[in-house]
């Protein structure tokens, strides 16, 4: 079961000739998730193949480099005849800001966008199998990231013990996998926990968007496979960090170590590491261990499962 993350737009506020602004494409068996979109988004899209099927396009927060590509990505969806609808979900007091950039320029498209607004700590999404939960984060704005979580799985099938008992090769296997007994030919009853290991984590993605480093993020990130964090300046801008209101390579790597996280993405990185963001990533591994990049834009993520 595929989880993929493309990384559309990883720059900061200001765009740079190598980072567009933030938005964060993600693929989950077939479900399409954007996570913001920033100026030009669409044409990431194109340049990076990921199609324009988006399901629902979750907003953190109404600051321009997050959301000014929503205009654009509307209408590149109504001249490709899209009839599907899109649902936006978005922080409480952002729905008429976001309806009117919907309909910027006096443009209303023909398919129907929907507005889901969605507190820290609700279910923005119910998918199959999964949910994606917003968080609260700290930004100069109401702000919130959004945590991608899997259902367990259920546990390995014991095929040779399964055998082993009598149980003959077919529909049984598959219904004991289920969490379901059954019973032989000769009334033996097979309970599922006798053949069926225990149940498996799905995988976790963490999107914080901009924002200060906070316990409550460690909290949410708690074991997360993939932690996207706000990393916008090195050490050296780290009184800008404060007073912008987002975080230091640092203290991204800090937030990772302490949640457990496998991987941590640094993004929003700021236009004066054009040249090089190197310090940014040498800053956050020193304080996480764990597998720590800068991804650049159109960078594909295969995120797998805990045990595999």
């Amino acid at each position: 079961m595929s989880l993929r993350v493309t990384f559309l737009g990883t720059g900061g506020a200001v765009p740079t000739t190598e980072r567009a602004p933030s938005a964060l494409f993600v693929n989950r068996e077939g479900d399409t998730l954007l996570f913001d979109c920033g100026e030009g988004t669409q044409r990431q899209m194109m340049r990076f193949g990921t199609g324009f099927a988006v399901d629902h396009l979750f907003v953190s927060h109404t600051h321009g480099d997050h959301v000014l590509g929503i205009p654009g990505l509307i209408q590149t969806f109504d001249f490709n005849g899209r009839e599907e609808p899109l649902t936006i979900h978005c922080p409480p007091n952002t729905r008429e800001d976001l309806h009117d950039l919907v309909h910027a320029v006096g443009h209303d498209p023909d398919f129907h966008v929907e507005f889901d607004v969605v507190a820290p700590g609700e279910v923005a999404l119910d998918g199959d199998d999964y949910e994606v939960c917003a968080f609260e984060t700290e930004h100069r704005t109401r702000s919130q990231g959004y945590v991608l979580e899997e259902d367990d799985r259920p546990g390995r099938f014991d095929r040779p013990k399964a055998e082993e008992l009598g149980i003959p090769v077919g529909p049984k296997f598959g219904k004991l996998h289920r969490g379901e007994p059954v019973e032989l030919e000769d009334g033996t009853v097979i309970d599922p926990d006798q053949v069926v290991g225990p149940a498996r984590p799905g995988r976790k993605l963490v999107y914080t968007a901009d924002t200060r480093p906070r316990e409550h993020t460690v909290a949410v990130a708690e074991g997360a496979d993939l932690l996207v964090h706000d990393a916008t300046f090195a050490d050296d801008m780290a009184d800008r960090a404060r007073d912008t209101a987002h975080s230091t390579g640092r203290e991204a790597g800090s937030i990772a170590a302490r949640a457990g996280a496998e991987r941590l993405a640094l993004v929003h990185i700021s236009s004066r590491y054009a040249g090089d963001a190197s310090p940014i990533a040498r800053d956050a591994r020193e304080e996480f261990d764990g597998e720590c990049f800068i991804p650049g834009d159109g960078e594909r993520l295969d995120v797998p499962f805990p045990d595999s």
